[in-house]
């Protein structure tokens, strides 16, 4: 373990007092991460640093707009941003499916929420993107009641959109996120 990894290891399990559940599947070289519940920009700094302990490049998609300015476009960047045109004619899903089919290898972040706020449903993205990109979804818990990241086993998905929809949201229903309010159930 690396310096780096160790410091981000001492700042996620001693300083922010959390523990890590389950292995990552290290030796996959493509996937859709899925994190829930998405409450809080604090999700963010966690993922970051879990990132960082384990020492995978784990990046997400943003707006290509982000990316104008040279400076926010370089830290966006830095931080793991992937710009994707989200505009309806540039079909988002496909866009996101020719870049994992561009890389060697992409572990890509999705909140399948879209959203901070409290949804009863997730949305279809995950699915899309990981059937067209022929990729595995690997569910990860951000579950702030007892201070865990669950790290659950890789999902292939079916040709049922609604199936594995329904899969995937009982292994995130009744966590508690950061704001229990707007926590998925």
């Amino acid at each position: 373990m690396t310096l780096k990894q160790r410091f981000y290891k001492f700042l996620f399990t001693k300083v922010w007092g959390w523990k890590l559940v389950g292995d990552f599947p290290i030796d996959q070289k493509k996937i859709v991460l899925t994190v829930a519940p998405h409450t809080s920009f604090w999700d963010f700094p966690l993922g970051i640093f879990f990132r960082n302990w384990y020492g995978v490049d784990i990046g997400f998609v943003i707006k290509a707009s982000f990316f104008k300015n040279p400076v926010v476009g370089a830290v966006v960047r830095w931080l793991g941003g992937i710009p994707v045109n989200r505009s309806k004619a540039n079909n988002f899903v496909s866009a996101v499916a020719q870049i994992f089919r561009e890389r060697e290898s992409l572990i890509l972040c999705i909140t399948p929420e879209g959203t901070r706020s409290k949804v009863s449903k997730f949305k279809s993205g995950f699915y899309y993107i990981a059937k067209r990109a022929d990729v595995p979804v690997l569910p990860i818990i951000f579950d702030f009641e007892n201070k865990e990241m669950r790290i659950e086993e890789l999902m292939y998905m079916s040709d049922d959109p609604d199936v594995e929809i329904e899969r995937l949201q009982a292994v995130y229903r009744g966590v508690i996120g950061k704001h229990p309010e707007k926590s998925f159930t």
